[in-house]
């Protein structure tokens, strides 16, 4: 009966990163009202859900401000790229849809148009989580999410899928704004967290030999 009262155990450590999640969820929605802070935030999101819930290094909260500091501005910047091409597609969308009946072979444009979203969005499951781990220019963050969502198809159908899944939920009910986010940051990092592997450095050697921790690449 000790067992089960201690906080190591495996039910207490899952409540705690339900718990996470949740925190984690409410401070990148607050975050995202600004809207030009969505990219940082995304960032921050994806960086301390990976290092603080999943390998349990650091203090959650520290390391969510610390990767939205040090991301502040190429996420910003990455972010109202994003922002604007999602707006641009969207009324895109919106128009083909509404001169469906007032246009020869609108279908053709709206199948266009809804191509275009999902590549789109495609590319985009991959920006943050780039910037969250490489320090690269944005032209350089962009190719990167282009070249790892084509090369790495099979797992960025999947994450669609899962992001897909998870929009529709949100859209019908609210309030899981408040669980969402992190939730899918933790599902999708099991594939994202393969995948960045491959692109990162071989380790030097242990954290004591090093003084790095490179959490990272367990």
């Amino acid at each position: 009966m000790s067992g089960f009262f201690n906080l190591e155990n495996g039910f207490f450590t899952t409540l705690s990163k339900i718990a996470d999640i949740i925190l984690l969820s409410v401070v990148w929605s607050l975050l995202c009202i600004p809207i030009i802070t969505i990219g940082p935030a995304t960032t921050a999101l994806y960086y301390s859900t990976v290092k603080a819930i999943r390998r349990d290094r650091g203090y959650l909260f520290k390391e969510f401000f610390k990767s939205f500091k040090q991301n502040f501005k190429r996420g910003t910047i990455a972010g109202v790229i994003m922002t604007l091409i999602t707006l641009f597609l969207g009324f895109d969308l919106f128009w083909a849809w509404m001169n469906m009946s007032a246009i020869e072979n609108s279908s053709i444009l709206l199948g266009i148009f809804i191509a275009l979203s999902v590549m789109f969005a495609c590319f985009s499951i991959y920006v943050f989580p780039i910037l969250s781990r490489f320090d690269m220019t944005i032209k350089q963050l962009f190719k990167a999410a282009m070249f790892m969502a084509i090369k790495h198809l099979p797992s960025t159908v999947v994450m669609f899928a899962i992001i897909a899944i998870c929009a529709i939920g949100i859209f019908f009910i609210p309030i899981l704004i408040f669980i969402i986010p992190a939730g899918a940051a933790f599902i999708i990092s099991l594939l994202m967290e393969r995948i960045l592997k491959k692109y990162m450095p071989e380790s030097q050697g242990s954290g004591e030999e090093t003084g790095v921790d490179e959490w990272y690449l367990e």
